[in-house]
């Protein structure tokens, strides 16, 4: 990530869109293809996902250009949905009494993931060229096809509504005037014509987005279900909590690989950097399996509560310790 302005030959504000469009995307793609599940069944939306994580890989590999890059990362963000997805299956084949530990188990793999993935990726990035990161994500959407197509049950249809085509395009565009705005804020003058225009037709976007979501027939996000308590504060929440673990995701390799001449940084390489990152990755793979326990045990609340206070405490421990 500190390295990405001069591998891309651009500024540190545009590289910062690697990771902001995979965001982007993911979040418009997580409803539509859930809907297409619903409408399909999982399993070839699944499949569909492997192809776009592998193109996208494909893209970033082949290119060391911000742009072709950026769409690249886009593509891969399409690949998202594969985990609400997944829990579908996980819901109609698995028993009831299950599927909690099931869950805790695809919670944990993200674990395993991130452990192994950040090292090694910083160990290839060393000892050979990045793009050769992409060329293995590659190989892995690819792997991913083949056990999609083998291994996964067909579940059937659930529902039969339509997509909602325009609802997509108002989201993507809501969220992409905001984010831009946003990202070039400092470059361009948090005051300049450009930026307001940008915050303005945002939300003249999210306006019409909901206007047309509560109207339609078939939503592509029900905000009548949305806009209920409990639905509406746990997302709330999970805004919240995602904001800090993508956060330390994005500024902790940052603090760490930077000279610590800039009097913040700790000089780490970048498999240092992923070393430090890996025991995040580990504590994911440990608390995921006890975190479903608890929830069958004492319910999903405390349990979120528990690991919003257990986030908070971690971050007061590194504002004191760091």
């Amino acid at each position: 990530i500190p390295e990405l302005p001069s591998l891309l030959h651009t500024s540190a504000a545009n590289a910062s869109w690697a990771i902001t469009v995979t965001l982007l995307t993911a979040a418009v793609a997580t409803p539509m293809f859930g809907r297409l599940g619903d409408m399909y069944g999982p399993k070839p939306i699944l499949m569909v996902c492997a192809v776009m994580l592998t193109v996208g890989s494909l893209t970033s590999a082949l290119t060391s250009s911000l742009v072709p890059f950026v769409v690249g990362r886009g593509l891969q963000g399409l690949a998202m949905p594969i985990i609400p997805l997944g829990i579908s299956v996980l819901r109609a084949a698995v028993p009831p009494d299950r599927v909690g530990s099931a869950m805790g188990l695809i919670s944990s793999s993200l674990g395993v993931g991130g452990a192994l993935g950040l090292p090694l990726s910083a160990v290839i990035a060393d000892a050979f060229d990045w793009h050769l990161l992409f060329w293995c994500a590659a190989g892995l959407g690819f792997g991913l096809l083949v056990l999609f197509a083998f291994l996964v049950p067909h579940v059937p249809a659930t529902s039969t509504d339509r997509l909602d085509p325009l609802g997509a395009v108002l989201l993507a565009g809501g969220l992409l005037t905001l984010l831009l705005p946003i990202t070039k804020g400092s470059t361009w003058g948090w005051t300049s014509t450009a930026v307001w225009s940008l915050f303005g037709a945002s939300v003249l976007i999210f306006t019409v987005f909901a206007a047309w979501q509560l109207r339609t027939a078939a939503p592509m996000v029900d905000l009548r279900t949305t806009l209920k308590r409990p639905v509406l504060t746990t997302n709330v929440a999970s805004v919240a909590v995602g904001f800090a673990l993508f956060g330390m995701s994005l500024i902790g390799p940052q603090i760490l690989e930077l000279p610590t001449e800039t009097g913040f940084g700790l000089g780490q390489s970048m498999l240092q950097t992923g070393l430090w990152m890996a025991p995040g990755g580990l504590a994911m793979m440990i608390s995921a399996p006890i975190a479903a326990r608890m929830a069958a045990k004492r319910g999903p609340r405390f349990t979120l509560v528990a690991g919003a206070l257990i986030i908070a405490c971690a971050y007061l421990a590194g504002r004191v310790l760091v």
